[in-house]
């Protein structure tokens, strides 16, 4: 780290659990966003003003003026511009000094796997359950710790999935694929602004908490906000041994382990 290094991450410095270790960890540490919109855009921008060294944000999607309400990384001007280019953009212009490759693209299985093998940290910020469960498969083939929210009308729910862990569940031990399941839009449902920017930046602090080894993290905790009486509320979620998605991949590592 340089002076500027020095001045810039001053109060993680201080902090006993992260201090000039720590930092520089998070310098050296790739994080990969999957969505640029409502929890997208505080965890963009928590990691990249916390000095992750990388970060790799995918989304297809254009910013719109319906997203302004709650996405805090886009604005006016950019309304028509793809949101993992304009989220780069808010990134850089808070710290010069990270990489942000904005990747405007709806990434299928092969690309994920791709992507999550480079990544020392996968936060998924997207909105809907098919992908969520190919993030986390892609999480599980490659023992990389996921950090998943979601947010609609006014509730909330945060965990970390990370079957590095022999105890850990994953995303799917908790939420089975299920084919008859239908998403529900924001667009009819409705999103309370604030709610993505507090699921969005515990997103964040889980994450740097997991690149600086700072715990425990929410692995096997389910919590959910209920943003009208903020409440929260904390479930155990255990790993199913039979989980179709990371049961064999637990067997197929413990085979490979001398």
């Amino acid at each position: 780290m340089n002076d500027d290094d020095l001045l810039r991450y001053s109060r993680h410095l201080l902090l006993d659990d992260i201090g000039i270790e720590g930092q520089r960890r998070l310098l050296a540490a790739r994080a990969l966003v999957i969505g640029a919109g409502g929890l997208g855009s505080p965890v963009t921008l928590y990691l990249g003003s916390a000095g992750v060294g990388t970060i790799s944000i995918v989304d297809d999607d254009e910013v719109d003026l319906t997203n302004l309400q709650r996405q805090i990384a886009h604005d006016l001007a950019r309304v028509g511009t793809p949101k993992a280019e304009s989220a780069a953009r808010s990134v850089a212009a808070i710290n010069p000094n990270v990489r942000v490759e904005a990747l405007v693209e709806r990434a299928d299985a092969a690309r994920l796997a791709e992507l999550v093998a480079n990544a020392d940290v996968v936060v998924d910020c997207t909105d809907n359950f098919a992908t969520r469960h190919a993030v986390n498969a892609a999480c599980v083939a490659h023992a990389r710790p996921l950090v998943a929210g979601a947010a609609i009308g006014f509730d909330g729910q945060i965990s970390v999935y990370d079957t590095r862990r022999d105890e850990s569940p994953c995303y799917a031990c908790a939420f089975p694929p299920d084919p008859a399941f239908a998403d529900v839009a924001c667009s009819t449902m409705g999103v309370f602004a604030p709610l993505v920017g507090v699921i969005g930046s515990m997103q964040a602090a889980e994450a740097l908490k997991l690149l600086v080894g700072i715990g425990p993290s929410l692995a096997g905790r389910l919590q959910m906000l209920d943003a009208r009486s903020m409440e929260w509320t904390e479930v155990r979620v255990e790993r199913n041994p039979h989980c179709a998605t990371c049961a064999t991949s637990r067997i197929v590592a413990q085979n490979r382990t001398p």
